[in-house]
């Protein structure tokens, strides 16, 4: 009779199990998702902590390569990227990241190849006079919030633009990766708009010294002509009152002159 029981609880068990409600499957699903999509953010982080370990003890030759590869211009306007590190990295570690960095690339160390290194190690010291206070970081890692603000907006309108079309609202950037290089490009895209508009503002100074310059050169020779001219003009006035003198001398009449008589006409 216990066998029979046992029997009979073991199947109603199975029974169970086989009846298990629709809604329970749905949300083991969800849970395996979301389990397998923290996984795959894990494993991704962990990549990409590796990469950031690489480039952080790359040798003198690849760090030159990575700063004056084709683009450089462009990428190194953004120093965390130059420097090799996270936007949150607290000042002193910024500090010794650029000795490190400032030490390999340095033209004295890599007397082999003198152009390059000097373009790296001046990259190198742009970054850290950008980052080296308080106020250049925060300026800094402000760039970076706004780059990740206008990225998730970008993601919204096109999942937006998505449902409205009635597909599937799944875009690449979903992808820890694909968003992290679309905040990546983002930020540079932000580095480069400040410093066109701090070249076009630089543009604009120096034209405006050299117009105040060159306004200034004119009247300063307006000027030592001018005092040229009342130089010269008291100068000569000696002279001037000497002929006045002279000429008013000559002109009277003086007394006791010889005159000539007059003509009488002839009366007939």
């Amino acid at each position: 009779m216990a066998t029979t029981s046992s029997g009979w609880e073991a199947s109603s068990a199975d029974n169970n199990t086989d009846t298990a409600s629709p809604e329970s499957n749905e949300d083991q699903k969800s849970d395996d998702f979301v389990t397998e999509k923290n996984e795959d953010f894990d494993q991704f982080y962990q990549e990409v902590k590796a990469i950031e370990h690489r480039d952080s003890v790359l040798t003198c030759k690849q760090q030159i390569d990575r700063l004056t590869r084709p683009g450089a211009t462009y990428f190194n306007l953004n120093p965390f990227d130059v420097l090799c590190i996270d936007p949150d990295t607290p000042l002193a570690d910024i500090k010794k990241k650029y000795r490190q960095m400032s030490i390999l690339v340095h033209p004295d160390k890599n007397p082999e190849d003198i152009e390059r290194s000097q373009k790296a190690f001046e990259a190198v010291n742009k970054a850290y006079k950008t980052l080296e206070n308080e106020e250049g970081l925060k300026r800094c890692v402000e760039i970076v919030e706004e780059a990740k603000t206008r990225t998730n907006e970008m993601i919204k309108q096109k999942k937006k633009q998505l449902k409205k079309e009635g597909k599937p609202q799944e875009i690449p950037e979903d992808h820890p990766d694909k968003y992290k290089h679309a905040v990546y490009v983002q930020t540079c895209k932000l580095f480069a708009d400040l410093e066109r508009l701090r070249q076009e503002r630089e543009t604009k100074e120096m034209h405006e010294r050299k117009r105040k310059a060159e306004a200034e050169a004119e009247e300063a020779e307006r000027q030592e002509l001018e005092k040229e001219w009342k130089k010269n003009y008291e100068e000569s006035r000696t002279g001037r009152v000497d002929s006045w003198r002279s000429w008013s001398k000559g002109g009277k009449k003086s007394k006791g002159s010889f005159r000539p008589p007059k003509v009488k006409t002839e009366n007939r």
